[in-house]
């Protein structure tokens, strides 16, 4: 058998790690990102290489000329005020669709009038043919009702598909008063009520002066003593708060006293009763006084009475 040496080969000795040459790191790309950049380097390429005319869709000229007729006409219909006509004509938009699906208000129950009448209550709820029940605010509606001064109370109940149920508790007219030129109804307690604007209340006693209307009530216990001469009895102005006038319905004044004018109010209904005082010509009668009567008579009445009196002394004279 023959052996054979084989002889190993010397290596140079190993260079520490730390003195070898390194080369500089290059930036590195993710997977996700180099995926991205080829995608964007093939869109940039496929997109110089299309047309724009080619990218765009086929309709959408169609869809902006009919977009820019839309609003043509639309502009033409709110400037040229169209769109405000047709409101004032048939209501807000929601109103008309609401009433085409059905929901218009075609019946209004009112209970509980007695001074007003059922078209200012319409008004006052904000109720017309252009309303519409399901958006009609049934509780916007009782605020305007109860901000009416004759209306003390209210109550608005919305009944589908198109009532409306308004149930009123009214202020009471009790008397009107006039100051400083306007006139006034007011309540029992003084409370005014609203402005006397036409003559549905003219039936009412009638108050003159500053704060009468607080004591309307004391004129009309004055008033209820006169009996059925009441009806003479035009008006009572407070003078100085302190007293009545009276003023009947032919012109005349009637002065009342400070203390127990139900007295004297029931010594003018037994003048009434024995002289005709409301046929004679007289301008104020002053019942100030408990034990005596003082008239004022016209200019005419008061130069017939003189001439009257001269008559009597000349006559008296030749008989002496």
């Amino acid at each position: 058998m023959t052996t054979k040496t084989v002889a190993m080969p010397r290596f140079a000795p190993a260079r520490p790690l730390s003195r070898l040459p390194v080369a500089p790191a290059a930036p590195q790309l993710l997977v996700g990102e180099q995926r991205q950049g080829r995608w964007m380097r093939r869109s940039r390429r496929s997109a110089i290489a299309v047309p724009l005319a080619q990218r765009l869709p086929q309709s959408l000229g169609t869809w902006l000329a009919l977009g820019f007729l839309t609003l043509s006409l639309g502009s033409g219909f709110v400037l040229g005020g169209h769109w405000q006509t047709m409101q004032d004509n048939y209501g807000e938009p929601r109103h008309m669709f609401a009433r085409a699906l059905g929901f218009g208000i075609d019946r209004v129950t009112i209970s509980g009038l007695s001074g007003l009448s059922e078209q200012e209550v319409l008004v006052a709820a904000g109720i017309d043919s252009k309303t519409s029940l399901v958006f009609f605010d049934a509780d916007e509606a009782r605020k305007q009702l109860e901000a009416t001064p004759l209306i003390r109370e209210a109550a608005v109940r919305k009944l589908y598909p198109g009532e409306v149920s308004i149930a009123l508790t009214e202020r009471e007219p009790y008397a009107l008063w006039q100051v400083k030129g306007e006139l006034f109804v007011i309540a029992a307690d003084g409370t005014v009520i609203d402005k006397m604007d036409d003559g549905r209340f003219a039936y009412l006693p009638l108050v003159v002066g500053a704060d009468a209307n607080n004591r309307a009530a004391e004129y009309l216990a004055i008033r209820s003593k006169a009996g059925a001469f009441a009806q003479h009895i035009r008006a009572a102005t407070l003078v100085s708060g302190r007293r009545w006038n009276l003023k009947l319905d032919n012109g005349m004044d009637v002065r009342l006293p400070e203390t127990k004018p139900e007295a004297a109010v029931q010594r003018l209904v037994s003048l009434e009763s024995d002289y005709r005082i409301l046929e004679k010509d007289v301008l104020a009668i002053d019942l100030r006084q408990p034990d005596r009567v003082t008239m004022r008579l016209s200019e005419e009445a008061a130069a017939a009475r003189a001439d009257q009196l001269k008559s009597k002394a000349k006559k008296k004279g030749g008989e002496a």
